[in-house]
C-alpha cells in the first residue's frame, strides 16, 4: 500500500511536466530545400533567417503523442502527432493544442497544413508557399514568387511582394496587398475578399464569389486580362483615371456602373450589360454578376 501511494505521488508531481513538454529542436535544411509542417491545433509560427537549418521550439500540448521531424538536408516533414486525427472533429480527442514556432532558411519552399491551427508566416522570400487551413486564421507577411492560401472558415490577412497569388475562402474573409505583378486568383462562397495592389501593375486578375462581396484596387499592365464574377454578391473594380482597357460587363438582375459607360437594359425583364474601351483598349476586363451589383471606377 505504502508503495502503491508513493507511486500516486510521483506521477501527481509529473502531471506539470506532461502538460506542458518543451520543444527544442534543430536539423539542417539547405537554403533552398523543402519544409513540410503539420499541426492540427494551436499554433504554427514561421520566421525566417539566414541559416542553412530549420529550428522548432514551443511546446506540445498535453495529451499529444510526440513531434516527428523525419526526411534530410533537402526535404524536412515537421509533424505534430495526435492521438486520433479523427477525434479533432469528431469531439473524442482530448489532446491539448500544441504551439510550433519554426525559424526557416529565407528561401526554403514551405507547406504548412492545419485544421484549427492559426498560422503565422513572416519573411519568407521561398519559390513556393503553400498554406491549407480549415477553421483557423492565417496571416502571411513575405515575398516568396508563388502562393497558394486555402481556408474554410479561417480569415486571411495577407501582405506579399510575389508574383503569382491564390487565395481561396469558403466562409472566411481575405485580405490581400502588396506588390502582385503577375496571376493572382481570389475566390469565396461567404466571405469578402479586398485585392490592394500598390507599386506594381497587374497582369491577370480572376475573382469570383458566391455571396461575399469583392473589391480591388489596382493598375493594369498593357494587355492585361481581369475576370470577375459574383452571384449574389457586388464585385467593384477601382482603377486609375488613365487605364486603357475594353471592358464588358453583364448581369441578370444586378445594377451595373462604369463611368461614360452607355448601360444597355431589356425592354422586358431585368437585366444589364454593357460595352466600352478606355483609351487604346490594351487591357481586357470581364464582369458578370446573376444578382449582384458590379461598379467600375476610374479614379
Amino acid at each position: 500500500m505504502i508503495r502503491t501511494a508513493l507511486f500516486s505521488l510521483a506521477l501527481v508531481a509529473a502531471l506539470p511536466a506532461i502538460a506542458a513538454t518543451p520543444i527544442d529542436e534543430t536539423r539542417p535544411l539547405d537554403a533552398d530545400g523543402r519544409l513540410q509542417v503539420e499541426n492540427l491545433k494551436g499554433l504554427i509560427e514561421v520566421r525566417a533567417w539566414d541559416r542553412p537549418e530549420v529550428r522548432v521550439q514551443g511546446q506540445l500540448g498535453e495529451g499529444v503523442e510526440r513531434l516527428e521531424i523525419e526526411g534530410d538536408r533537402r526535404s524536412l516533414e515537421v509533424r505534430v502527432k495526435y492521438p486520433n486525427r479523427v477525434g479533432v472533429w469528431g469531439g473524442r480527442d482530448r489532446s491539448e493544442p500544441t504551439e510550433l514556432r519554426l525559424m526557416v532558411p529565407l528561401q526554403a519552399a514551405l507547406e504548412i497544413d492545419g485544421v484549427a491551427a492559426r498560422i503565422d508566416v513572416q519573411g519568407i522570400a521561398s519559390r513556393e508557399l503553400s498554406i491549407d487551413s480549415v477553421s483557423g486564421d492565417v496571416a502571411v507577411v513575405g515575398a516568396p514568387r508563388q502562393a497558394d492560401i486555402e481556408t474554410v472558415s479561417g480569415d486571411q490577412a495577407l501582405t506579399l511582394n510575389s508574383r503569382d497569388v491564390g487565395a481561396d475562402s469558403v466562409s472566411g474573409d481575405i485580405q490581400l496587398t502588396g506588390r502582385l505583378d503577375g496571376e493572382v486568383s481570389v475566390e469565396t462562397v461567404s466571405g469578402n475578399a479586398r485585392v490592394d495592389v500598390i507599386e506594381s501593375r497587374l497582369r491577370e486578375f480572376s475573382g469570383a464569389t458566391v455571396s461575399g462581396d469583392v473589391r480591388v484596387t489596382a493598375a493594369l499592365a498593357p494587355g492585361a486580362d481581369v475576370s470577375m464574377e459574383s452571384v449574389s454578391g457586388d464585385l467593384e473594380l477601382r482603377l486609375p483615371r488613365d487605364t486603357s482597357a475594353s471592358v464588358r460587363a453583364e448581369s441578370f438582375s444586378g445594377t451595373l456602373s462604369a463611368p461614360g459607360a452607355n448601360i444597355q437594359r431589356p425592354r422586358h425583364g431585368p437585366g444589364a450589360s454593357l460595352s466600352h474601351r478606355y483609351g487604346s483598349g490594351d487591357a481586357e476586363i470581364d464582369i458578370e454578376t446573376f444578382s449582384g451589383d458590379a461598379t467600375l471606377r476610374m479614379d
